[in-house]
């Protein structure tokens, strides 16, 4: 069982004051490399404009810069403690969190009400934090061998007081994975942007070709 968490703006909601602290107490780290990470953080301002009118700045008390390497690296810290329950197994890449596990057929439901525990006190632990848990977003994609198709539940898990019905395939930092593991749907939504691609190739080709002349200098 594999189930995909969604944050709802993940790294625009994480306090400075408690990712300082928390870099503090539970990583150890003080004097000069905590002045760096609170002058990394510290001194942003943010405005609203409209047309010809702005809005007063305001002090950035909150999130980590997108985009940058430091803001991913930021967020796994902030939540490192994330997901410690339930015997289940965690993985988390910047604000990407699944939590998977693996049972026997009669397992299921067990399974089912360990991850809705889990994603209970996850959601807890996250508004604590100032994190918000979105559940209509999040997925949940039970995986068998074809032989075992016929044992997967289909039926509704409860995911923060909101149902969420198993999917056929789910897309996990770029990869598709399928309810039979068989990849064919990675392979296909490969196949089909590669077709896209090879479109756009002839005329990526007659650009090369045209260059020359367009930049050559008129005698």
């Amino acid at each position: 069982m594999l189930t995909l968490l969604d944050l709802s703006a993940a790294f625009n909601s994480v306090d400075h004051h408690t990712l300082l602290q928390r870099l503090q107490t539970s990583y150890s780290l003080g004097g000069q490399v905590m002045n760096w990470f609170a002058s990394y953080l510290h001194g942003h301002v943010q405005h609203v404009r409209f047309s010809a009118t702005s809005s007063t700045l305001s002090a950035v008390k909150y999130g980590v810069p997108q985009g940058s390497v430091l803001g991913p690296i930021l967020f796994l810290l902030y939540t490192a403690d994330l997901l410690q329950c339930h015997q289940l197994t965690p993985h988390a890449y910047a604000d990407n969190t699944q939590i998977y596990r693996f049972c026997r057929p009669h397992e299921v439901s067990m399974l089912a009400d360990q991850v809705s525990e889990c994603v209970d006190e996850t959601s807890a632990w996250m508004m604590a934090n100032r994190l918000q848990l979105n559940p209509a977003k999040s997925e949940i994609l039970w995986c068998a061998s074809a032989r075992c198709q016929h044992q997967i539940p289909t039926g509704p898990v409860w995911i923060d007081n909101t149902t969420v019905l198993p999917v056929s395939q789910v897309r996990d930092l770029g990869v598709y994975l399928d309810v039979d593991v068989t990849m064919k749907a990675h392979v296909t939504a490969t196949c089909h942007n590669t077709v896209g691609h090879r479109k756009l190739m002839p005329c990526a080709v007659n650009a090369q070709r045209a260059k020359p002349i367009l930049i050559r200098d008129n005698p």
